[in-house]
């Protein structure tokens, strides 16, 4: 009897961690590291430079 116990006490265990880990919250951000960061400015920054002003010739 103990031994079955005690293997459902583990077995619940693993999945009650399971359970948490799996309902961590959904609509958090995912965490970028500061390189990434970096990365896109620069590349938002090549985007703003590359593209030429749009200019209203119609009018």
């Amino acid at each position: 009897m103990n031994r079955k116990k005690k293997v459902k006490q583990t077995l619940l265990k693993q999945a009650k961690k399971a359970r948490a880990k799996k309902a961590t919250n959904p609509n958090k951000p995912r965490y970028i590291s500061k390189a990434e960061r970096a990365e896109q400015e620069a590349q938002a920054q090549a985007n703003v430079e590359s593209t030429p002003p749009e200019t209203d010739s119609e009018q």
